[in-house]
């Protein structure tokens, strides 16, 4: 499978969004889905409708050993040694005589010195902090396939995930809809036990009259408002006001007499 680049063609055009469609097969590596795309592609299936979408991405940091200063060094030199090589052959295939093939070896040498002692340097700035070598990766934990609606069903039938059910393609929405409310049942009539007893002696007579209508219920005692109990205490306090008023003129009657 070729890579396609991101600067053209339809991927071109449609970055950054994510891929529309549905999702054909999952898998939990990436060459497992590669195998997948070139398995589609050599059943002459239009690989252009087809994005590879990573999800629930992790980074990863493999460590690959202890960082000492002969791994420095040795490092350092042999990034400078191709380096050095790299111009050197410049050098040659420019102006190619007898002499270059010195100037050569003398690059790669010169290079070889420089990156060791750039390496060491950098080693001894950096081994408290970071004492070892480690590769990072970014990994997902699924690689879904995804296809155009047009062409899922024909994409399923060749990698033979037809009856499987995968979940919706990253960036997809589920809409759930609610199923409808039952009506509420109507409300049962009620019926008073007077109402009761008077249609069953109606119905016991002989004369088949109408039973007569239930009394209406006495209604329930309200409670004084504030107001209301205001005016009732400032009238109270009044009337025994007035009571002792009475009774103090009575005493003073009496005594007048005495």
């Amino acid at each position: 499978m070729t890579n396609q680049t991101p600067y053209g063609g339809r991927a071109g055009r449609e970055l950054p969004t994510l891929p529309k469609g549905e999702t054909v097969a999952s898998f939990e590596t990436y060459a497992e889905a590669q195998a997948a795309v070139d398995q589609l592609s050599k059943a002459e299936f239009p690989v252009k409708e087809l994005a590879i979408v990573g999800t629930d991405l992790t980074s990863v940091e493999r460590i690959t050993g202890r960082l000492t200063w002969s791994r420095a060094a040795g490092a350092g030199a042999l990034s400078g040694a191709w380096f050095g090589l790299f111009l050197g052959l410049l050098f040659f295939i420019f102006a190619p005589s007898g002499a270059s093939l010195g100037i050569l070896g003398a690059a790669v040498l010169i290079g070889a010195g420089f990156g060791m002692i750039f390496s060491v340097v950098s080693y001894s700035v950096n081994r408290r902090r970071r004492d070892f070598t480690s590769v990072m990766q970014v990994l997902a934990t699924r690689y879904a396939i995804i296809a155009e609606p047009a062409h899922v069903a024909r994409a399923r039938n060749v990698l033979g995930t037809s009856g499987q059910v995968f979940p919706p393609a990253p960036g997809q929405t589920t809409v759930v809809v609610a199923p409808p409310a039952a009506p509420a049942a109507p409300a049962e009539p009620t019926v008073s036990a007077g109402t009761n007893a008077a249609n069953a002696d109606g119905a016991d007579g002989a004369d088949g009259e109408a039973s007569a209508p239930a009394a209406p219920a006495e209604e329930a005692p309200r409670g004084l408002t504030y107001g209301e109990a205001q005016d009732a205490a400032r009238r109270a306090a009044r009337e025994a006001r007035e009571a002792e008023q009475r009774a103090r003129r009575a005493a003073e009657a009496g005594d007048r007499e005495a």
